[in-house]
């Protein structure tokens, strides 16, 4: 379960993000009845990487799992490290048009052979890369300024 103080850092995160990407252009910003920005969702991912492999993590996420999850459509907004009651953890935010799009990317890149390979591969070579994992669907407001973070 998120920690409270861990939940506060990702959404303040989160909002100073959708302000910039508003006040610099990022967004794009669709009136109320845009049926193609209406649904738009966020995902917001926490994992707890450990410092003894966190360069491994890093090379197999940026390497391998942002590469097989773009085939798959992901829309990675932003990744950023947290350091929180002496654990690591790599929080990104994901774009998706609806959750239906979500769940079904999730379930074929997780079945992803070289998805697959790849992790038991690097577990062989540098252990546990990953802890717990934390996972939040994130709905735009009405009054949000932005509807989209992705270009």
């Amino acid at each position: 379960m998120i920690h409270t103080k861990t939940f506060l850092l990702i959404a303040t995160l989160a909002m100073v993000f959708i302000v910039m990407s508003s006040t610099v252009g990022l967004s794009q910003t669709s009136s109320k009845g845009d049926k193609a920005t209406a649904s738009v969702i966020h995902q917001l991912r926490i994992y707890e990487i450990f410092d003894s492999n966190k360069k491994a993590f890093h090379e197999r996420f940026h390497d391998h799992a942002m590469q097989i999850m773009a085939r798959y459509g992901f829309k990675i907004v932003a990744t950023w490290e947290s350091q929180h009651n002496n654990r690591t953890e790599l929080v990104y935010l994901l774009e998706w048009s609806d959750l239906e799009t979500m769940k079904e990317q999730w379930a074929k890149f997780m079945a992803d052979q070289e998805w697959s390979k790849i992790k038991k591969v690097t577990a062989e070579a540098h252990g546990l890369l990953v802890g717990d994992i934390e996972d939040r669907t994130l709905a735009l407001t009405d009054y949000s300024p932005s509807r989209r973070l992705a270009n």
